[in-house]
């Protein structure tokens, strides 16, 4: 039996999970019976990270040997340090997380999926980011501290001093609120790979090859240069109609999921009210003229903001360079994305789905001396 084409998937359920629930309808997102809100500024990353790879919250114990860990993974093989060096130093930074990961990883080979393989890919995501950061910047690289968590030592790596409790606290949230958002299209391209029986890094490498695309996690990035080309409030109007004659999408809205007010969005928005109040006062008057506008050609389709919006004004505040906004999304996803690839392996069965043909019928193939 030949099931109806859907485009894009959508609404066809591909997989069961535990990990995460996103309820557009009522803008709630679940980590593994969690509500976002109540995790977000109150949980260190560590903690949801250990979350979505076991279904609980650690103990204080548990929380203190995965810190360790972490600390014990977070520099970067040989072979690694070498593959960044050679790089190009005009490298798009989700290329270098992509091909540093592969090296970083290509010790491992076949090795079945776990928790283990998971915190070795998350602790290098950051040194990853921040060595090369540095290197455009001519700095010399600089070592993680032990006793510093996840968000500060991706900070202090990045810029060689702590940074301030609330830029921390600040990456933290954010890290925390992107890290897992169900059957989402990196997410997917995860758990493809690894229902073949490939391996954690080989899933991962995908992933990041999927979050890179501006449709998906490429958006922080575009929303700033939009905003910077609309300069003031006061020209927000007349620029977006202008740019919506020219077909120009806006950047941060929509959702394929959410009918309602993204819950994430709404977190980040009070945080960029807070933290970078210049870019706050922009964003809001363009926030309400794309809405409106959105609602005047489709009336019927609710739009909304998406987390991408504000979370461009959150990093900007962080001190985070625009290029290095998708592949801090990636330091975030990368424990959704490894939760998933062990709950693939656990379960497994290949994902395969059917495809329609619409070519031509069979025909014969004409002889090279006899076509035209």
């Amino acid at each position: 039996m030949t099931s109806a084409y859907v485009p894009g998937l959508e609404g066809i359920v591909a997989s069961q999970t535990g990990i995460s629930m996103v309820d557009g309808q009522n803008g709630r997102l679940v980590y593994q019976g969690y509500v976002i809100a109540d995790l977000a500024e109150q949980m260190s990353f560590e903690e949801v990270a250990f979350l979505l790879w076991e279904g609980r919250l650690p103990t204080r114990a548990e929380l203190e040997a995965l810190s360790l860990e972490l600390a014990g993974h977070r520099s970067l093989t040989q072979a690694a340090t070498i593959a960044l060096d050679a790089l190009p130093m005009d490298t798009d930074p989700m290329d270098i997380l992509r091909s540093v990961v592969s090296v970083q990883g290509a010790e491992h080979k076949l090795e079945k999926p776990s928790v283990p393989l998971a915190i070795r890919a998350t602790a290098s995501f950051p040194t990853i980011l921040a060595m090369f950061n540095r290197r455009q910047l001519g700095l010399e690289p600089i070592k993680s501290r032990r006793e510093l968590g996840h968000a500060a030592n991706y900070l202090y790596m990045l810029n060689g001093k702590e940074s301030s409790p609330e830029i921390v606290r600040a990456l933290n949230t954010y890290l925390v609120l992107l890290a897992d958002h169900g059957m989402n299209a990196s997410t997917f391209a995860a758990r493809v790979i690894a229902s073949t029986e490939s391996d954690l890094i080989s899933a991962l490498v995908g992933a990041i090859g999927a979050l890179k695309g501006p449709a998906h996690g490429g958006a922080p990035a575009a929303v700033i240069e939009q905003l910077e080309l609309i300069g003031t409030a006061d020209r927000a109007e007349q620029w977006m109609r202008d740019a919506r004659k020219r077909k120009v999408k806006f950047m941060g809205f929509g959702h394929r999921i959410y009918r309602v007010y993204d819950p994430r969005a709404a977190i980040l928005k009070e945080m960029c009210r807070r933290m970078n109040p210049k870019f706050y006062e922009l964003a809001t008057r363009v926030e309400e003229v794309a809405l409106q506008i959105l609602h005047e050609e489709h009336p019927e389709r609710p739009q909304s903001t998406n987390v991408e919006f504000y979370s461009a004004g959150v990093l900007q505040a962080i001190g985070l360079p625009k290029e290095f906004f998708t592949p801090t999304f990636a330091v975030s996803r990368v424990a959704g994305w490894s939760a998933h690839v062990l709950e693939q392996a656990a379960n497994n069965r290949i994902i395969r789905p059917q495809s329609e043909y619409i070519g031509p019928e069979p025909r014969k193939p004409v002889p090279l001396a006899e076509r035209a």
